[in-house]
């Protein structure tokens, strides 16, 4: 599936969390079409994630047009092309507007991202395959 054109999000769909991060998130009608991408199935984008050494288990991706971004990189990001339509919305482009804010909330969500998944006895994606990781 191309998904030339399109604004693409690869997350961890069985994080309870990042899934409803990600169903809440909207971007503006203006910047184009909105794909979900569960990290969890293989993906041409997940394939560019793995071949630069991100850690799928570590951040969700953003891609616009071919530019990748990761982490608090891709919630930044994120947060510009968002609109602000929503309670929701509002309060995500307030938080991640700022590159300084969103580089200091987006590893504490994330270690709680990690509890929850360890709570619930997922297992990581481990996109990068290293060997002894498969839970968190």
């Amino acid at each position: 599936m191309s998904h030339a054109g399109k604004i693409v999000l690869v997350y961890d769909k069985e994080c309870p969390a990042c899934d409803n991060y990600c169903r809440l998130v909207r971007i503006r009608e203006d910047i184009g079409e909105f794909i979900l991408l569960d990290a969890r199935e293989p993906s041409a984008i997940l394939d560019e994630v793995t071949a630069l050494g991100w850690d799928i288990d570590q951040g969700m991706v953003l891609k616009m047009d071919s530019q990748l971004y990761y982490g608090a990189d891709a919630i930044h990001a994120l947060a510009l092309i968002s609109s602000r339509s929503g309670f929701f919305n509002r309060v995500n482009y307030w938080v991640f507007k700022s590159p300084r804010l969103s580089h200091i909330f987006y590893p504490i969500l994330r270690f709680l991202r990690n509890l929850l998944l360890k709570l619930l006895g997922k297992t990581k994606i481990n996109n990068l395959g290293f060997d002894n990781n498969t839970r968190f």
